[in-house]
């Protein structure tokens, strides 16, 4: 029953996605917003939506283990495997901002905060609250450099948008990317847990890799129709939601504990795949050279980990 609903659950997680990338698409060309500012925003929260349910449940459950390892498997799956097949997909990246000089820091200062913030051991309301301000100056920097790449989105005939058709498929679009998700992390769950793998385990790999879907999917499709600017963004947008939005109001809900000593592999490849990112966007290396190394370290990670079962 479980492997039915998991099946159910992705296609909906796939549907869903279709509706986001078309409608955030003409969002961006009727109000001349920079696909990358709509993919960091509208599309990164809404594709975060999963990661937030699966890790302030487990924090609920006081599950602090499953909750965290959830987002920093999430980081490494969302850079080392979406933008590696996004790389591989893509025929031609191109931007037209300045990725580097204007958003790679925010690629990495959340998990250097959050590694700080992990030295006492545990992560609590404080903290979580404080990761909360965090993401609310990212959506405040975001608007701030969206008026900057107004003026280089073309023109395109506006006549045809309608808003309440738009935003209905949004809803519609995040609905089933979220329900999608949630169900596809518990089908998943349950039949990683009938054969026995460890709670870090389970949030590392089984639910970072199923609430890393929606971010796969929406950034693959908007890859293949050519606006692979909005995957970038989802990406980094999607990896700052993860460690303030997601982790800040899992630690409010109930402080997190955090052993940095046991888990130091796992977080020290999503500090390493971060600073990949930050090499990449500073040297614009988006090619398929690229994904292949990118797709390469997710292998090791994986690897690493089942060995460790």
């Amino acid at each position: 029953m479980e492997y039915l609903i998991f099946i159910i659950s992705l296609s909906a997680l796939i549907y869903g996605a279709e509706h986001v990338v078309v409608q955030s698409e003409k969002i961006a060309l009727h109000f001349n917003i920079s696909p990358f500012v709509i993919g960091a925003t509208l599309i990164a929260l809404g594709t975060s939506l999963p990661e937030m349910a699966a890790s302030i449940s487990a924090s609920i459950q006081n599950q602090s283990e499953m909750a965290v390892a959830n987002v920093i498997g999430s980081t490494i799956f969302n850079i080392a495997l979406v933008l590696g097949v996004v790389f591989l997909v893509s025929k031609n990246i191109n931007p037209s901002r300045d990725i580097f000089a204007k958003d790679s820091a925010w690629g990495l200062f959340p998990i250097l905060v959050f590694i700080i913030m992990s030295l006492d051991g545990v992560l609590d309301m404080f903290e979580g609250i404080l990761f909360l301000i965090m993401m609310g100056a990212y959506v405040m920097f975001l608007i701030d450099s969206a008026s900057d790449l107004s003026a280089e989105v073309e023109d395109n005939d506006k006549s045809g948008f309608d808003w309440s058709k738009s935003g209905l498929l949004l809803v519609v679009g995040f609905t089933l990317i979220v329900v999608g998700g949630n169900y596809t992390i518990e089908s998943g769950v349950s039949i990683a847990r009938n054969l026995g793998i460890s709670e870090w385990v389970v949030g590392m790999i089984l639910i970072a890799l199923g609430t890393s879907l929606p971010e796969l999917v929406v950034s693959v499709k908007a890859a293949l129709k050519g606006n692979a600017e909005m995957s970038i963004g989802n990406i980094i947008g999607s990896n700052v939601a993860n460690f303030t939005m997601v982790l800040g109001s899992s630690a409010i809900v109930n402080p997190l504990n955090i052993d940095l000593s046991k888990n130091m592999y796992d977080i020290a490849m999503a500090l390493i795949v971060s600073i990949m990112l930050v090499f990449i966007t500073a040297n614009k290396i988006y090619n398929r050279s690229t994904g292949i190394v990118l797709l390469i370290t997710l292998a090791l990670v994986i690897n690493n980990t089942i060995n460790s079962i």
